[in-house]
C-alpha cells in the first residue's frame, strides 16, 4: 500500500470521526450551558457506565436502528434516496402483526410466515417508487415521503374500523403465546430480555457485507450509484437495478419492528416506536453505508437515546438536548469527511506535482 493510500485510508477512519465527535461535543456542551445547566453534570451522566437494564435497551434498540440503516443504505449505495424506511417498516409491522396474530400457522412457523409477510409488505412499498422512477421518472424523494403518508392513513382506518379496542385506542390481535420469542436475560429477568429477532440484525449485516462486496450484484450497485453512465456503458440495466435495490432496501426495512413484536410487544399499538425509519437514516450516513460502520453509529444512537432520560432525571436537562446532539453528530460526520476528503485530495496533487516537476528536472 502507497503512503498516499495510508494516508487516505487513516484520515477516513479514524481523523473524520474523531472531528465530528469533538464538534458534536463542542455544540451540544454550548446548547446545555444557554438552557441554563451544568455542562460538566450532563457529560458526567452521559458518559457513565449504564445499568445492566440500560445495556439490554440499548442493545434490543441498535438492533432495530442497524436493520433501518441497513435498508436505507443498500439505496444510498445505488444513489437513490429511499427516505420511505419509515413507511414500510411501519406498514410491514402493521400487517406481519395481523398476520401473526390471526395465528394460521402454529408455533414458530407463525413467527416464520409473520417476517416472510414484513418483508414482501416492506419490498412491495419501496417498489411502487422504484416502478414510478424508471417508469414515470418521479424522484424517490418526493414518492418515499408521500407513500409514508399513505401508509399512516392507510394504518389509521384498518386499526379503527378492523382493530381490536384497547384501552382508548385500538391494535391488532395479540399473538399467540406459542409465537412469541422473549429472548435471552444475561442479567436475570428483572433486568429485562435481549431479543430472540436480535439475531436478524446480525444476519442482515453478513449478508449485505458478502453481496455488496463479492457478487456481481453488489459490483453493479456500487458501479451504478458511483458512474451511472458507466455503468450503461459496461452493460449494466440501470433501470433493473433501480427496481431491484429498492425492493431490498425495503424488504430490510420491513424486518425493523420484528425483534420488538415477538419479544416484548405481541401486537401492534401503543407499543409500536416510530421514528426508527427517520433515525436509520441518520444512522446509515454517520456509518458511511458501511454494515461495520452502520454498527458503531446505531451504537452511538441507541446509547444517546437511552442516557437521555437519565440525563433528563438527574441533570433537569430536556431529552430534547440528547437529540440535538443526534442532528449535530450526523452534520458534523458529513462535514468532516467532505473536509477531510478535500484535504486528502489536496495532499495527493501536491504530491503528483513534486512527482512531475522531479520527473522534468531529471
Amino acid at each position: 500500500m502507497t503512503s498516499a493510500k495510508v494516508i487516505r485510508a487513516l484520515a477516513q477512519t479514524v481523523l473524520a470521526p474523531l472531528i465530528a465527535v469533538v464538534v458534536s461535543m463542542i455544540v451540544t456542551s454550548v446548547v446545555v450551558s444557554i438552557s441554563g445547566s451544568s455542562v460538566t453534570e450532563f457529560w458526567d451522566v452521559m458518559l457513565s457506565w449504564p445499568s445492566n437494564r440500560n445495556w439490554v435497551n440499548i442493545t434490543n434498540q441498535t438492533s432495530m436502528l442497524f436493520l433501518a440503516a441497513l435498508a436505507a443504505a443498500i439505496a444510498f449505495r445505488m444513489n437513490l434516496f429511499n427516505i420511505g424506511v419509515e413507511g414500510q417498516y411501519t406498514l410491514a409491522a402493521f400487517v406481519a402483526s395481523a398476520v401473526a396474530g390471526a395465528a394460521w400457522l402454529p408455533g414458530k412457523a407463525n413467527v416464520l410466515l409473520a417476517l416472510v409477510v414484513a418483508m414482501v409488505v416492506g419490498a412491495l412499498w419501496a417498489g411502487i417508487a422504484g416502478v414510478l422512477k424508471v417508469t414515470r421518472g418521479v424522484s424517490e424523494v418526493i414518492s418515499t415521503i408521500m407513500l409514508n403518508a399513505i401508509a399512516g392513513t392507510m394504518i389509521g382506518y384498518l386499526l379503527n374500523n378492523h382493530g381490536d379496542q384497547y384501552g382508548q385506542g385500538r391494535r391488532t390481535t395479540p399473538i399467540p403465546e406459542s409465537s412469541m420469542m422473549p429472548g435471552w436475560a444475561p442479567w436475570g429477568a428483572i433486568n429485562g430480555q435481549i431479543w430472540t429477532l436480535c439475531i436478524l440484525a446480525v444476519i442482515a449485516g453478513v449478508t449485505m457485507s458478502v453481496v455488496i462486496n463479492r457478487t456481481r450484484f453488489g459490483f453493479d450497485l456500487r458501479a451504478t450509484g458511483a458512474n451511472e453512465d458507466a455503468a450503461i456503458a459496461s452493460g449494466v440495466k440501470v433501470k433493473k437495478m433501480v427496481v431491484i435495490a429498492m425492493l431490498i432496501s425495503g424488504a430490510i426495512a420491513g424486518l425493523v419492528w420484528m425483534p420488538a413484536l415477538f419479544g416484548a410487544a405481541g401486537y401492534y399499538g401503543p407499543p409500536f416506536q416510530h421514528m426508527l425509519g427517520f433515525t436509520g437514516i441518520a444512522v446509515a450516513l454517520l456509518g458511511r453505508n458501511r454494515p461495520l460502520g452502520i454498527f458503531f453509529g446505531a451504537v452511538l444512537f441507541a446509547w444517546l437515546s437511552e442516557r437521555a432520560n437519565a440525563v433528563s432525571l438527574e441533570t433537569g436537562v430536556s431529552p430534547s438536548v440528547v437529540q440535538v446532539t443526534q442532528g449535530v453528530v450526523v452534520l458534523a460526520v458529513v462535514i468532516a469527511y467532505e473536509v477531510v476528503r478535500r484535504w486528502v485530495a489536496a495532499h495527493e496533487q501536491r504530491q503528483l506535482t513534486s512527482a512531475i516537476g522531479e520527473e522534468a528536472r531529471a
